[in-house]
């Protein structure tokens, strides 16, 4: 196999993206039976299986690299396009990055203001949990990443960004109600703020305490914003850990009490981005790790 026939490799996007391949087989204009045969014919060249036929269709790993590079192509393409004043050219550049939630509700859109005006971008976030943004470049849905992993994707760069800090805190009312015995015994019992299902960090901080015995309290609350989760445990409702940059402010108005000053929890950040020569790339990695080396600690 020598290449890989790019009208193939593009129909493969749009059968991902549409879900069937009666969908995918509009955007063409082409049969759900074509589309069908050029899927049949690439996974014949590659030796392998690409989609699994469920409903939606799912890429499996080997499609999830094709589907990958036919973005990164259509990146490409555009850019090219741009850079000859060809038709199209006055669209703005979209760039897509996967980003958690406490960085977007602190540092991450200062960033983004820092992008120059030219070329015109228009972003397109998707919001994830830091130790699940690389899944998102890894299936090709974003250009870029904050994420908690320092192994690069295949076909990525990676760089540091810096370290968030995590405090465990409480409002002070809610403190010496609930809270006051040795730490390792209370907070096992003591009302808890959770981000999502997936959120651990309250529940690792309490094994951290107990020496691995014990998780946070079943008497659990469920916020699933940033900024809902910080008024949530300012309210009350739970002790939580919360990013520096938002437990500061609410610390210095008294709504909030640290719980533990020297077990701070530092999660280490980092830069995924496609190995592409796309200006409108550049230009949001150079922002986004300046931005970050100001809001993060090193």
């Amino acid at each position: 196999m020598t290449d890989l026939p790019l009208d193939q490799v593009r129909t493969l996007l749009a059968v991902v993206d549409e879900g069937t391949f009666d969908a995918a087989a509009a955007a063409p204009h082409l049969t759900p039976s074509a589309v069908s045969q050029r899927i049949k014919a690439l996974e014949q060249r590659t030796g392998r299986v690409l989609l699994l036929r469920t409903k939606p269709v799912r890429p499996t790993e080997s499609g999830e690299v094709l589907v990958r590079l036919a973005r990164q192509m259509a990146r490409l393409e555009r850019d090219a396009f741009t850079e000859l004043g060809l038709s199209g050219a006055g669209e703005p550049t979209r760039v897509s990055v996967a980003v958690n939630a406490d960085s977007l509700a602190t540092w991450f859109l200062g960033a983004l203001r820092r992008v120059p005006q030219e070329p015109r971008l228009s972003f397109e976030l998707h919001r994830e949990d830091e130790d699940h943004t690389a899944a998102l470049l890894r299936e090709g849905l974003v250009m870029a990443a904050v994420t908690s992993s320092p192994d690069a994707v295949p076909g990525c760069s990676v760089r540091a960004l810096g370290r968030m800090r995590y405090l465990p805190v409480a409002n002070p009312d809610f403190a010496a109600r609930h809270l006051g015995g040795p730490l390792r015994e209370v907070l096992v019992e003591a009302p808890v703020v959770f981000f999502d299902r997936r959120d651990d960090f309250q529940d690792g901080f309490v094994r951290g305490l107990t020496g691995g015995r014990h998780e946070a309290s079943a008497r659990r609350h469920y916020v699933p914003t940033s900024e809902g989760f910080a008024e949530a445990v300012a309210a009350g409702m739970g002790w939580g850990m919360l990013p520096e940059a938002q437990a500061e402010p609410l610390l210095r108005a008294g709504r909030l009490v640290e719980l533990a000053p020297e077990r701070a929890v530092d999660v280490p950040l980092y830069w995924q981005q496609w190995k592409l020569d796309s200006p409108a790339l550049a230009a949001v990695a150079e922002a986004v790790t300046t931005a970050a080396q100001e809001a993060l600690r090193g």
